[in-house]
């Protein structure tokens, strides 16, 4: 399973994906579910993954291909992020036409979702979500933040916090309880994890973290959850049966 989420804000874009692909008692994978596509000073766009794992490789290995072409259309030559996330819901129609019969036949559904975010010179940062289909919706205003894979046990924390004004560093945090939250609740969400921090008009990437269970914030961040969550939780008063 995988989960990722991706923050528009007034300052910037937040990016967050886990590298779990399948749990078991005895089988346990790990692949980077975050790629970047980096010019610095023209463009950023970075895509994250969800569901069948040869399908997301697929679309990556498509996408770069397409970059080492001089033909064609590839997310370089594109004119604003529309064109990206339509380019790349191209290369998964590609893909469905090649390996969707097949994979039907051995019982194997054509799952991919995917989230694009990032800025490209002389527009607005915009972010993407990307169905198998190759269709997809934009990030608004009312709804600054997209999710994928294993998303509810992460969702209650951003719904309450995240908001345009959000800043990059309380959106980064929120991100990561959102992560701590699901893998606490989940097998199937793990570390490590990417994170991507992007400023607004920066047209490069400010931060890009790789976080593993030796790094210290993440550890204490988790742990001071934990033990906030409790106290507020016994700091609420118990039930006045009276009243009911």
């Amino acid at each position: 399973m995988t989960y990722c989420v991706a923050m528009r804000l007034d300052a910037g874009l937040v990016f967050l994906s886990d590298s779990r692909t399948n749990a078991g008692v005895d089988h346990i994978n790990t692949f980077r579910k975050m790629h970047v596509f980096e010019k610095e000073g023209e463009r950023v766009l970075v895509l994250m993954t969800s569901g069948n794992l040869s399908i997301s490789q697929s679309v990556v290995n498509t996408l770069r291909e397409k970059l080492d072409s001089s033909r064609g259309s590839n997310l370089n030559k594109v004119k604003n992020m529309f064109e990206a996330a339509k380019h790349i819901g191209d290369c998964l129609r590609e893909i469905h036409t090649r390996d969707a019969a097949a994979l039907e036949n051995f019982g194997v559904d054509f799952a991919s979702s995917i989230i694009l975010g990032g800025q490209i010179k002389g527009e607005e940062q915009r972010v993407f979500q990307i169905y198998a289909a190759g269709n997809f919706i934009e990030a608004t205003r009312d709804t600054p933040y997209f999710q994928i894979g294993e998303s509810k046990y992460g969702k209650p924390i951003i719904d309450r916090v995240i908001s345009p004004k959000t800043s990059l560093d309380e959106a980064a945090k929120c991100a990561l309880i959102s992560m701590d939250s699901t893998i606490r609740s989940n097998l199937s969400v793990d570390l490590p994890l990417d994170l991507v921090i992007y400023e607004r008009d920066g047209l490069k990437i400010k931060r890009h973290v790789n976080i593993t269970q030796d790094t210290p914030y993440y550890g204490a961040i988790s742990k001071q959850w934990g033990e906030h969550l409790r106290q507020g939780f016994a700091q609420l008063p118990d039930p006045a049966w009276e009243t009911f």
